[in-house]
């Protein structure tokens, strides 16, 4: 059976769609995430762009990432939750943030990354994987 994951902004009008495994699922903890979430880190689940569907009006705030690229994240024009990573017709793969999924049963973290500036109150759940920095 194919998975299925679906989600969105708090106001409904940004939506997303994702079919099948996703290629990633874990939290981030690197300084980036927790500033543009307000927690001490990101929940994440990674797609193949083929893989997903996005639809309703979104915006983008574009950050140096870790890796000294571009990070752009995309939020609802109307509400501005943040609902995921990537750059629309141009990424390869996204990231959706698995606080705005529908159902959030499907999520299951495998990986703790950017682990080594977290704060000690960010608690790291047990059996996941933990890097410091960015899996290679």
């Amino acid at each position: 059976m194919t998975k299925h994951f679906t989600g969105g902004c708090l106001c409904g009008a940004l939506r997303y769609e994702a079919v099948g495994e996703p290629l990633n699922m874990g939290h981030c903890y690197c300084a980036d995430c927790r500033k543009a979430s307000g927690s001490g880190f990101i929940p994440f689940m990674g797609f193949a762009a083929s893989a997903l569907k996005i639809t309703g009006p979104a915006r983008q705030t574009v950050t140096p990432s870790a890796r000294g690229t571009d990070s752009t994240r995309n939020f609802c024009a109307k509400c501005s939750s943040l609902v995921f990573g990537g750059v629309l017709g141009e990424s390869d793969s996204f990231t959706i943030y698995a606080g705005s999924l529908d159902d959030p049963t499907g999520f299951k973290p495998k990986i703790a990354i950017f682990t080594a500036g977290r704060p000690d109150w960010a608690v790291i759940p047990e059996g996941l994987t933990v890097f410091e920095r960015l899996p290679e």
